[in-house]
């Protein structure tokens, strides 16, 4: 018999099993998988819980979750989310944005008026009024035609005077007949390059612009041309130009019935005519004239097949 079983007095080992520590009354247990003293037992009544109003609730932390199975994350606020798709598109409405007052803004500046001169913007804007009082009286004149025809007896009168003032109109502007009136001459020269048939094309469009009512360009040997609607002008080989079939040599000399100074105004705009004929080492001036002849005639074309209707 071992000593163990000496002890008891028994003889017999004692039991294996667990059992319950007879210590004094109050005291915790002294096991180490004891449950908690505070912990209910199941068949222990539970206490009726007070309800907690929602002020005091927001007061109360919430209880921390261990992390584990079947544990539910903790949500970030909504305000504090923001997704892929959010974010681009906030980034497409900061890029239209700022598109939007760059060309706002490009729009609303002009670089080449903002680095004009005062001398010029006020030639600019000379040139525009006289645009707008010849557009002005070109329709006081057509209202005022037009009370003439409508008129009874005078009506058959004032139709021949219009047909006559039409048809002297149209021949001036064909070329078929001389003109004279005040206007300027204007004279081209220096290099080949500068007096290019681009420049001088870029002339007579600024001075048609410029209430221009007849032209004619001569070279130097004194071989003039009309300008009319279907000029063309063109390089020629060697130097020179070609005008609607005839070489001239320069420097050239322009001729032009109309308002001087509108005119002048015209050709002097900052990037126009003048600046780019300079920019080309050439020169271009120009005086005004009382009289102006323009008396190089435009052959009329001959017509085939077309025929006036009655």
């Amino acid at each position: 018999m071992s000593e163990e079983h000496r002890e008891t007095g028994t003889g017999w080992p004692p039991p294996v099993g667990p059992g319950r520590p007879s210590g004094p009354a109050g005291e915790p247990d002294p096991r180490p998988d004891a449950p908690d003293p505070d912990e209910l037992s199941p068949l222990a009544p539970v206490e009726p819980v007070e309800p907690v109003s929602p002020a005091e609730r927001e007061d109360v932390p919430a209880p921390a979750e261990e992390p584990g199975a079947g544990a539910v994350p903790d949500r970030a606020p909504v305000s504090r989310r923001l997704t892929s798709a959010g974010a681009m598109i906030a980034v497409l409405l900061a890029l239209l944005g700022f598109t939007l007052v760059v060309q706002l803004k490009t729009t609303s500046t002009d670089p080449t008026l903002a680095a004009t001169r005062e001398e010029d913007l006020v030639r600019i804007s000379s040139d525009l009024d006289s645009r707008e009082r010849r557009l002005r009286q070109d329709i006081e004149a057509l209202e005022e035609s037009q009370r003439q025809l409508r008129s009874g007896e005078l009506g058959r009168q004032a139709a021949l005077e219009e047909a006559t003032r039409r048809a002297d109109e149209l021949g001036i502007l064909a070329g078929t007949l001389p003109a004279v009136g005040p206007g300027l001459e204007v004279r081209f020269s220096g290099p080949e390059k500068a007096m290019s048939s681009t420049r001088i094309l870029d002339a007579v469009q600024e001075l048609r612009g410029a209430g221009a009512e007849a032209m004619q360009i001569q070279g130097a040997d004194g071989t003039a041309v009309r300008i009319i609607a279907s000029t063309y002008f063109v390089d020629a080989s060697g130097g020179g130009l070609v005008v609607d079939g005839r070489r001239l040599s320069g420097p050239y000399t322009i001729l032009v019935i109309g308002d001087p100074a509108t005119m002048r105004t015209a050709l002097n705009i900052p990037g126009g005519v003048v600046s780019s004929v300079r920019d080309a080492a050439g020169n271009v001036t120009s005086e005004d004239r009382e009289v102006v002849e323009v008396s190089q005639l435009h052959a009329p074309i001959k017509l085939d097949h077309a025929r006036p209707v009655s």
